[in-house]
C-alpha cells in the first residue's frame, strides 16, 4: 500500500483529497499544518507528501525544507492557491517535485500523483529506459541504440538525475549543490556548459529533450 501524507489546513479540502486518494487505492493520512506533518513523518514512513503552502504554525515551505534535509527522494507536491512565479521558484528551489494550483480537478491530482510515484520508482530502481536510451546507475553506463554512449561521470549523473524526474525543474544551484558538492570552481556557467555537452551527445535520443526553464534551470521533457 502506498502511503501519502496530506498537509492542508482547510478541513473540507483535506477530507476531499484524502477520500479521493483512498478511493484510488492509496492510504492517505491528513494533517492540519507543517508542524503536524513533521510529527507524522517521524512516526511513520510515507511514500509521498502533498502539502498546501499557506498553513499555520509551519507552512509548506518550512515543511519542504525540513523534509529535504533528511530525505532527498520522497516526492513532494504543492497544492496551493499561490500561482505567482516567485512562490513556484521558491518551492522548486527547496526541492519540491510538482506544483498544483487551486482550484483543481481531482482527476488532475490523481494523474500528478501517479506520475510522481512512477518517477520515484524509476529513481529507486537505479535503471531507466527512455526511447532508444538505456541507463544503469549501478554500472554507470549508458547505451544509445545498443552502442555505449561516452559520458563522463558527471555528465552521467546530471542526465540520470534529470531523466529520473521528467518535467521536474532542477535549478542550477541545486544541481551544483548535489553534484559538484564542495568544488569551489564550479559556477552556474559550469552547469550550462555541461548541459550543452549533454544536448550534443544525446541529440539522437528519441525519448526526451533537455529544456531550459528560463530564470530557474533545466528539466527533461519526455517525447
Amino acid at each position: 500500500m502506498v502511503n501519502i501524507l496530506v498537509a492542508e489546513d482547510d478541513v473540507n479540502l483535506n477530507r476531499l483529497v484524502c477520500a479521493c486518494l483512498d478511493s484510488a487505492g492509496y492510504a492517505a493520512t491528513g494533517c492540519a499544518d507543517g508542524a503536524e506533518a513533521l510529527e507524522k513523518l517521524a512516526e511513520k514512513h510515507f511514500d509521498m507528501i502533498i502539502s498546501d503552502i499557506m498553513m499555520p504554525h509551519a507552512d509548506g515551505f518550512a515543511l519542504a525544507a525540513a523534509v529535504r534535509t533528511s530525505d532527498k527522494t520522497v516526492p513532494v507536491l504543492f497544492m496551493t492557491a499561490l500561482s505567482d512565479m516567485p512562490s513556484k521558484q521558491r518551492g522548486y528551489r527547496l526541492g519540491i517535485d510538482d506544483y498544483l494550483v487551486k482550484p483543481f480537478e481531482t482527476e488532475e491530482l490523481l494523474l500528478r500523483v501517479q506520475a510522481l510515484l512512477r518517477r520515484a520508482n524509476i529513481s529507486r530502481s537505479k535503471k531507466l529506459e527512455l526511447g532508444n536510451l538505456v541507463m544503469d546507475e549501478e554500472e554507470h553506463t549508458a547505451y544509445l541504440d545498443g552502442e555505449e554512449l561516452p559520458l563522463t561521470v558527471r555528465e552521467f549523473d546530471i542526465l540520470f538525475r534529470l531523466l529520473s524526474f521528467p518535467k521536474k525543474t532542477f535549478t542550477r544551484a541545486k544541481l551544483m549543490e548535489d553534484l559538484w558538492e564542495y568544488d569551489s570552481a564550479a559556477t552556474s556557467r559550469t552547469v550550462d556548459v555541461y548541459m550543452a555537452k549533454l544536448r550534443e551527445k544525446t541529440a539522437a535520443c528519441n525519448g526526451f529533450e533537455i529544456v531550459t526553464v528560463h530564470g530557474l534551470g533545466y528539466k527533461a521533457v519526455l517525447k
